[in-house]
C-alpha cells in the first residue's frame, strides 16, 4: 500500500515538472485589452532585449496577431491546440494554421523552422523561444505581439500558470530565458 502510494507521488511530481518545463509560466498577466498591458519597468541586470521595429506590420502579422488574441484568456493545458486549453506550442500552430503555415507541433522544432533573426530585428508575428529550464534547450515558444515605442518586446503565449496571456521580454523570468527570434512569415 505504501509503495503505491509512493509511485503515485513520483508520477505526480513528474507530470508537475513536465508541465514547468514544457511551456514555462509567467507571473504576470494581461488582460485582452492591448491597452491594459503591463508595462514592465526595465532592470539593471536584465538583457536589453529591444527591437528597432520600424512600425510597419504586414497583412499576414496582422491577422496572426489577430487570431492570437482571440485566444487570450484560454487556459492551458498540456498538449492542448484549441480554445479549450493549449500549450505553447499548440497556440502557435494552431494560430498559424489558421492562417495558411504549418508549422511543427513541438517548440523545439519550430525553433529550426524559418530564419533565425536578432531580437533588435524582431516584429509582430515573429516566434520567440525560451529555455524555461534553464540552459540552452528549447522549451517554450511565443507570438511577438507588439514593439513598444521604447523598443519593449511584448509576446503573446500559452502560460502553464496563467493560460493565454500577454508577456514581456523585459519581464525577469522571460528576459533570463529568452534564447532567439525566428520569423517565418
Amino acid at each position: 500500500m505504501k509503495q503505491n502510494f509512493s509511485v503515485k507521488i513520483i508520477i505526480l511530481f513528474f507530470v508537475a515538472s513536465l508541465l514547468t518545463i514544457s511551456c514555462g509560466s509567467s507571473k504576470s498577466v494581461a488582460s485582452k485589452s492591448k491597452s491594459n498591458t503591463k508595462s514592465t519597468a526595465k532592470s539593471e541586470n536584465l538583457r536589453k532585449l529591444d527591437s528597432d521595429f520600424d512600425g510597419k506590420i504586414s497583412s499576414s502579422a496582422k491577422r496572426i496577431i489577430k487570431d492570437a488574441e482571440n485566444y487570450l484568456g484560454s487556459p492551458y493545458k498540456f498538449a492542448g491546440n484549441t480554445a479549450d486549453g493549449f500549450d505553447c506550442s499548440g497556440l502557435t500552430t494552431k494560430v498559424f494554421d489558421e492562417n495558411g503555415l504549418k508549422l511543427p507541433r513541438r517548440s523545439a522544432d519550430q525553433a529550426g523552422f524559418g530564419k533565425k533573426i536578432n531580437i533588435s530585428d524582431a516584429k509582430p508575428g515573429d516566434l520567440l523561444f525560451f529555455a524555461t529550464a534553464g540552459g540552452s534547450k528549447v522549451s517554450h515558444v511565443g507570438i511577438v505581439h507588439t514593439i513598444e515605442n521604447d523598443g519593449e518586446v511584448k509576446f503573446i503565449h500559452a502560460s502553464t500558470s496563467k493560460g493565454v496571456i500577454i508577456s514581456s521580454l523585459n519581464e525577469k523570468y522571460w528576459n533570463k530565458a529568452y534564447l532567439h527570434a525566428q520569423r517565418v512569415l
